[in-house]
Parts: structure tokens; C-alpha cells; sequence
């Protein structure tokens, strides 16, 4: 098998993982819209979706996705000993891994990935927060998985950020 074809297939199974999830990646383009309308006049979805396949086909970034899944459903199986089952379950606040994760995706895109990653964690965007809100007697764990998702549109709104920036002021500033 070919290098080209092994990428193929593990982007083709992080597509399949989120969707199994209850994630599209139009969910997530979405979101990267809506983080970058403000900033990028004429952005469409279309260009979003591309930079949020883009975020996705990178190794560290589908190792992140990879793991934090896995480790919600094992949670869901409660094939995780105490307390770290309860902590997933329970998404509680003090736990923090879940974000730590979501950042190592971000980092990728520099300090603007950090600050996207923050504003959407908190004011959790479109199907976030959905994945967030935990229905009563519900088994379903999503506490990686909704950082997860912030984390890559984030990152894909910074990639937009870093392609349809306006050098303008700066290049000025360099000649004075």
C-alpha cells in the first residue's frame, strides 16, 4: 500500500469516527464560518470546508481525534476503572485533560488557534453545544469529543486566517 493511499484511509476513518459521533464535518465548517464571517469579507462554506478538511488530514491532529474518542466511548462501555470513568462521564469541570487534547490541535495554528479554541469552548457554537448539554440518564460521553470539535474548527478558522489575512497595514508599517 501506498503512503498516499495509508493518509487516504486514516482521514476516510477520522470522517467515519465523527460521524459515527453525531458529527459532520459541515458541522464543523459551520462554526469556522461563524468564527471568521467578521474577518474574511465573501468567505463561504465551501472555503471553510476545505480548510477544515485541510485541519483534519494532518497526523497529530488525527491522533488527538483518534484518542479522544476512544477514550469517551470506553467511558460509554465503562471499560475505564475509577475515578477516571466517573470524571468522563460526568464531564467534570476540574478535569481538563479533555482540553488539553483539544489544544494540542490548535497549537498547530499558532496563538490565533489558541484564542479560536477559547472563544469557542466557551460560547460553544452551533453543534457544540450540543454535545455538551448532557440529556438526564443519558450513557452517551462526549467530553472529549465537543473540544474535539471546537479544536478543529478553530484550527480551521485560523488556517482561513492565516491565508486571507490582510498584509496590508503591516507591509506599510515595514517600509516606514
Amino acid at each position: 500500500m501506498s503512503l498516499e493511499r495509508f493518509e487516504e484511509m486514516k482521514y476516510d476513518l477520522i470522517v467515519k469516527r465523527l460521524k459515527d459521533r453525531g458529527v459532520e464535518l459541515m458541522d464543523i465548517a459551520l462554526i469556522t464560518l461563524e468564527l471568521q464571517k467578521p474577518y474574511v469579507p465573501g468567505i463561504t462554506i465551501e472555503i471553510c470546508m476545505d480548510h477544515v478538511k485541510r485541519v483534519l488530514v494532518k497526523r497529530e491532529i488525527q491522533n488527538a481525534v483518534l484518542t479522544g474518542i476512544e477514550l469517551d466511548v470506553l467511558a460509554e462501555q465503562k471499560k475505564l476503572s475509577e475515578p477516571l470513568s466517573t470524571l468522563l462521564l460526568t464531564d467534570f469541570g476540574l478535569y481538563g485533560i479533555d482540553e488539553i487534547l483539544a489544544l494540542s490541535i490548535v497549537n498547530v495554528y499558532g496563538s490565533i488557534g489558541l484564542t479560536n479554541f477559547g472563544y469557542v469552548d466557551k460560547v460553544k457554537l452551533g453543534i457544540i453545544k450540543k454535545l455538551d448539554t448532557k440529556v438526564e440518564g443519558e450513557t452517551r460521553c462526549n467530553t472529549f469529543l465537543d473540544d474535539l470539535v471546537g479544536a478543529i474548527a478553530a484550527a480551521a478558522a485560523s488556517s482561513v486566517a492565516h491565508k486571507y489575512v490582510d498584509l496590508s497595514k503591516v507591509i506599510d508599517a515595514y517600509r516606514e
